[in-house]
C-alpha cells in the first residue's frame, strides 16, 4: 500500500468519477484505475462499485475511506513538522479564539508578525463548542480558551493564567473609586454584558440568581473591544475577567464582593498530534502581555 494509493483513492471517493479524479491528481484514468484496482486486490475487498462512467462507494469503501484521510493528514503533519524543524521560521498558524480572549490576543499580532514574518497566522473567534469541533477536525492548530480542566476528551490542555471576574468601568466613572461592591449595588447599575457562553457572563446569572435579582442589562454583546470601548466612553459599567482590560489603561476593574471567582485560560491542542512550533512561538509573544 503507497500513499500515492491513498491519495488517488480518495480523489475518487470525492469525485465519484475515476477520469475527474485522475485530471485532479494530474495522472491518466488508466493509471488512477489500475492504482485502485491494485489497492482493492491487497486489501481483499472492492472499494468501489463500477456503474460504466461513474462510481460508487461499497460499504467497505465508505469503512476505508476514514482512515486513508486520517493516514494521509498524518503524513501531512509529520512533513510540516519537518519542515518546521529546517526552518523554524516559515508555516502557519491557524489559533481558535473565544471572544473572551479578543482584547487579550490582539497586541501579541503586530510584534509576532514583525518578528516572524514569513508565519502566517489565521485568527477564528468563535463559542469554545465550535472551535473545539474544528480543532479536532484539524482545521485548527490550538485554541485559546477559559475551560473546565476536567472536560478534556481528545485534548491536550496547558494552563496560560487564572484571571478574577470582576466589574470593569471607566477610570472617570464615579465608581472608579470603589474598593468593593457587592451584588445588591451591581443591581442597581445599567450593565453591558457579555452574550450567553462567556464564563464571565454564567457567573453573572449565577450571582443574581441566587439572589433573585433581575439585573439591568442594557446591552449584550460577544465582541470584546466594541464593549470595553462602550464602557470607556459611558457610564456603564461590565463584568468580565480581569485580564481582558489588561491593555485598557482608561478602565479599571473592581472587586465583587464575597466569594471572588476566578477562571482559568487554557491552550488547548488535539491529543497526540505534535504542536507546532510556531504554536510555541506565538505563546511566548503573548506571555509578555499577559504576565
Amino acid at each position: 500500500m503507497e500513499i500515492r494509493q491513498l491519495n488517488y483513492f480518495v480523489k475518487a471517493a470525492e469525485y465519484l468519477h475515476f477520469t475527474e479524479a485522475a485530471a485532479a491528481c494530474f495522472v491518466t484514468q488508466s493509471t488512477l484505475s489500475q492504482q485502485i484496482k491494485q489497492l482493492e486486490e491487497e486489501l481483499g475487498m472492492l472499494l468501489f462499485d463500477r456503474i460504466g462512467k461513474h462510481v460508487r462507494l461499497t460499504e467497505a469503501g465508505g469503512v476505508f475511506l476514514l482512515h486513508a484521510k486520517k493516514i494521509l493528514q498524518d503524513v501531512k503533519r509529520s512533513k510540516q513538522a519537518i519542515n518546521e524543524l529546517n526552518n523554524l521560521e516559515a508555516g502557519d498558524l491557524k489559533i481558535g479564539v473565544t471572544y473572551a480572549f479578543s482584547s487579550m490576543v490582539l497586541p501579541a499580532l503586530s510584534p509576532f508578525s514583525s518578528k516572524y514574518p514569513g508565519i502566517k497566522i489565521f485568527i477564528e473567534y468563535g463559542t469554545p463548542e465550535l472551535l473545539e469541533l474544528k480543532l479536532k477536525a484539524a482545521e485548527l492548530d490550538i485554541i485559546l480558551t477559559f475551560h473546565e480542566e476536567s472536560d478534556n476528551e481528545g485534548l491536550e490542555m496547558q494552563p496560560l493564567f487564572s484571571s478574577r471576574i470582576m466589574m470593569v468601568v471607566s477610570r472617570k466613572n464615579p465608581l472608579a473609586s470603589l474598593k468593593k461592591i457587592s451584588v445588591n449595588e451591581l443591581a442597581t447599575l445599567e450593565l453591558i454584558l457579555p452574550g450567553k457562553g462567556f464564563s464571565s457572563r454564567d457567573y453573572v446569572n449565577e450571582l443574581f440568581n441566587k439572589k433573585n435579582i433581575e439585573p439591568k442589562i442594557r446591552i449584550e454583546m460577544n465582541e470584546v473591544n466594541s464593549l470595553l470601548t462602550l464602557v470607556e466612553s459611558t457610564s456603564w459599567v461590565t463584568i468580565l475577567n480581569e485580564k481582558a482590560i489588561l491593555t485598557w489603561d482608561s478602565l479599571i476593574a473592581i472587586p465583587i464582593a464575597g466569594k471572588e471567582r476566578y477562571k482559568q485560560a487554557f491552550i488547548l491542542w488535539q491529543k497526540g498530534v505534535y504542536k507546532k512550533k510556531a504554536a510555541t512561538l506565538f505563546l511566548e509573544e503573548l506571555g509578555k502581555i499577559l504576565w
